[in-house]
């Protein structure tokens, strides 16, 4: 994998942030959402998604089940949206569908927002939390890391949002995905971004996903042309890594 990740140039460090640059991730007033994909979209551009009722909401996924559907919100960025790709093919809807081929019924809240960062997430946080949030996948901090941001501010950023999380819904259990940053901005701040991840689970009793691209980061086949957004192909294999974390979690509920 680390051979793999050496791939990350600093042209592919330019182009995504021109890439992810282009994308609004800024939070607009809209009406509720009514019903489960639309709350999905909504969070998608980062707007804000009022409460509903969970009758309301679409779960297709074992509507023989009596038991309340386990919601599962991904708060993330590109990685997480499906940049260049359709939501449906996105991890987080593979994951949606593995969980139903092994008999749960979820909801999954694809909260991704292009370009965001680990601020930008907190910022929009109060909105996804008026929902019940049974399970935060939390992808951020890829894009702190290529910007430069201080170390210090995005661990911050990520443990507030943990924290604001579980002090809305106590009973939420966490899965962190991990990620990493091109080795052309240096060895200490490369090294110190991804030791940011692992202390941020083990503080938080969270799960951990070391990197939420490997198998996909620098492997030309499964990205898309700027080389840094994975492929449908990719994203299947990002689900199968982000379903091995949630699987568990999911028994135990």
């Amino acid at each position: 994998m680390k051979s793999n990740f050496l791939l990350y140039t600093a042209f592919t460090f330019v182009v995504l942030i021109s890439a992810c640059s282009n994308q609004n991730s800024q939070n607009s007033d809209v009406p509720a959402a009514e019903t489960a994909q639309n709350e999905s979209e909504m969070a998608n551009k980062g707007q804000p998604v009022a409460p509903m009722d969970e009758s309301s909401e679409t779960n297709d996924l074992n509507p023989a089940k009596d038991s309340k559907p386990i919601r599962i919100l991904y708060l993330g960025d590109s990685i997480t949206a499906g940049y260049g790709l359709g939501e449906e093919q996105a991890f987080p809807n593979l994951v949606q569908e593995k969980a139903a081929a092994a008999g749960f019924s979820t909801i999954t809240v694809n909260a991704g927002v292009s370009g965001d960062t680990s601020t930008g997430g907190l910022n929009r946080l109060s909105w996804l939390l008026k929902n019940q949030v049974d399970i935060l996948v939390l992808e951020l901090g890829g894009n702190d890391g290529l910007r430069g941001v201080d170390l210090d501010l995005t661990a911050s950023n990520l443990s507030q949002i943990i924290d604001q999380t579980k002090k809305v819904w106590p009973n939420v259990k966490v899965v962190v995905a991990g990620m990493m940053v091109p080795p052309n901005l240096g060895h200490e701040y490369t090294t110190s971004f991804r030791e940011i991840f692992p202390a941020l689970a083990q503080n938080h009793n969270a799960e951990l996903i070391p990197f939420v691209l490997d198998g996909v980061g620098g492997i030309k086949e499964l990205n898309q042309p700027d080389g840094i957004h994975p492929t449908a192909k990719g994203h299947q294999i990002v689900a199968e890594t982000v379903w091995n974390a949630i699987a568990p979690l999911l028994d135990g509920m």
